[in-house]
């Protein structure tokens, strides 16, 4: 039988680009954005239904962007402000241009559906200095009070080329690494189901140092310490040790940790954009709306504080301001913990399973701080080495990972003196922004004597604890062992045919929904399964040449483990 997933994009490099869009769930939405039908259309007699959208961030957004086009009326409701975890913060008191990524801040090549809606509000990136990358000048591991200068892991010594070898077999060993990595870069799903069916059955209970532990590459313990604390791509990895190895997979296979790139003037622009954007190509709607226009004051209404499920199977969202609204369909973008704590919900909204999916996922810390200086003097020479005054640092000190972010030689820069996540990020928790400071520039101030980081410091520091942010409880979802069933629950329950009819009409997205959590990808195609969701609930269809990710889902649906 002629399968109707997508085509393939055509490439013409000997090595095809990879997708993020990842094993578990191999559709092509980047070409399903591109099509020229579009994501498919709703009967004229719906025209003009409201949809409510429940959370402000990017899927949120994306989802709402998408409805209005298709002739919908999308109501955003959102807490606290349009972006989420897309939130670029400034300065008080310096310039404008200077800013700090609270949230999400560099990007993989691979998140290709996230590129579709970056070069349409016409955004540019830039590579992000991540430790080794090439656009980093250079980069100190410093380990257990032993510092290393480097331009590329050559420069370093013998025993992180060991470890970074070890990895490398571990992948191949344990995980198929060549003929998934192929398989995924010639969107072979076939291939891509066998490989990870086997895996899925495989590992589902194991963590990611069980995994390593399991390696003949890593029995020295010495490797999988430096492996921790230097890690692959961004840095360090043992905050993930305790996590589901699956994760940590889906990451490496999708290249997500790989060629990052961050969005010139901040990651928040793109959810702003698209929320003041007038589409072209727009069903019902006059030229000019956008869903600023579509909303009073063209702001988003108020948080959600209550979800019932009412007559006619209908949604009935109550919001802050205590204005009751009935809904034929709703999208929930916001992370899952809200609907246990923040938001009363009726429990007829979802299946029982899914509420003990939701309540099982596990989240994790994730803190940053920034400061403004003058300029990016660590790009100056010390005298005596020809080096760099100071790098981009990992360290095992509380600091853990220091990132270097200018704009130019002359200009005012910017330092994440920190970025840490669980029991690192915990470790912040009851320190205020001046109080983590003085830590790290003392923990920094041991890395590099020489350098007094504070004289170059024009302003307050700005900082984060996203466990602690009362709208988020945490940075993003990460599976433990044991979780691939509850994270399928969640994923497809925008294939609702099976459900109850009083179980249907509202919709899961956003990161945590995703397999590919921590990433804006999978907030984009999440709510891209969302907009089909409702689509197909309020009796519409995709066009027979642009089949959505339901129209193919018995072809490449998640693996299905035995609950019994």
């Amino acid at each position: 039988m002629t399968s109707t997933v997508p085509n393939a994009v055509q490439h013409t490099d000997a090595q095809p680009p990879i997708t993020m869009f990842g094993p578990d769930f191999p559709y092509a939405y980047d070409d399903f954005l591109a099509h020229p039908a579009g994501l498919g259309q709703i009967p004229a007699t719906e025209h003009g239904t409201e949809v409510a959208v429940i959370g402000g961030g990017l899927s949120g957004i994306v989802a709402a962007y998408e409805l209005m086009k298709m002739g919908l009326k999308p109501v955003v409701y959102e807490a606290d402000q349009i972006g989420g975890r897309l939130r670029t913060v400034g300065f008080d008191g310096c310039d404008g241009d200077l800013t700090a990524e609270m949230g999400a801040m560099r990007f993989p090549p691979s998140s290709t559906a996230l590129q579709h809606y970056i070069d349409l509000v016409g955004l540019k990136t830039q590579p992000f200095p991540n430790p080794l990358a090439e656009s980093t000048p250079s980069t100190v591991v410093d380990l257990k009070g032993e510092s290393h200068y480097a331009t590329s892991v050559d420069d370093l010594p013998q025993v992180y080329r060991d470890v970074m070898n070890a990895w490398n077999s571990c992948l191949e060993e344990g995980a198929d690494f060549s003929d998934m990595n192929r398989a995924l870069r010639e969107r072979d799903v076939p291939k891509i189901r066998e490989i990870w069916s086997k895996l899925v059955e495989k590992l589902d209970n194991q963590t990611f140092y069980g995994f390593l532990c399991e390696s003949e590459a890593f029995k020295s313990f010495r490797h999988r310490e430096i492996f921790g604390q230097v890690g692959f791509g961004t840095g360090g990895w043992d905050t993930d040790f305790p996590n589901s190895i699956l994760e940590i997979l889906r990451v490496v296979y999708t290249e997500a940790d790989d060629h990052h790139r961050g969005i010139v003037g901040g990651s928040q622009q793109l959810p702003l954009r698209m929320w003041d954007r007038e589409p072209q190509k727009i069903v019902h709607w006059g030229l000019g709306t956008s869903l600023s226009s579509l909303h009073e004051g063209g702001v988003p209404k108020p948080a959600v504080t209550r979800l019932d499920r009412t007559a006619g199977n209908r949604v009935t969202v109550t919001d802050a301001s205590g204005d009751i609204r009935t809904y034929q369909a709703a999208i929930f973008t916001a992370q899952s913990w809200m609907l246990l704590s923040k938001i009363a919900c009726d429990d007829t909204l979802f299946p029982i399973d899914h509420w003990t999916a939701m309540e099982r996922t596990h989240y994790m810390e994730s803190s940053k701080l920034f400061v403004p200086v003058d300029r990016p003097f660590w790009l100056d020479k010390d005298e005596e080495t020809g080096r760099d005054v100071m790098s981009m640092t990992l360290t095992d000190r509380m600091t853990r990972g220091t990132y270097l972010l200018d704009d130019g030689p002359d200009k005012p820069a910017v330092i994440c003196l920190s970025y840490t996540w669980c029991d690192d990020s915990l470790k912040w928790l009851p320190l205020s922004a001046n109080e983590r400071m003085e830590v790290m520039l003392k923990s920094l101030g041991e890395i590099y004597p020489k350098v007094d980081i504070r004289k170059h410091i024009i302003g307050n520091p700005v900082t984060v604890s996203w466990e602690n942010e009362p709208y988020f409880m945490g940075a993003f979802k990460a599976n433990l062992p044991g979780h691939y069933r509850y994270q399928r629950r969640l994923f497809t329950h925008f294939m609702q045919g099976s459900l109850p009819e009083d179980k249907r009409g509202i919709f899961l997205a956003g990161d945590d929904i995703s397999w590919t959590a921590g990433w804006a990808e999978g907030a984009v195609t999440t709510a891209l399964n969302a907009v089909w969701g409702v689509m197909h609930h309020l009796g519409g269809a995709t066009d027979g040449t642009n089949p959505g990710p339901g129209d193919v889902y018995d072809e490449i649906a998640p693996v299905e483990l035995p609950e019994d």
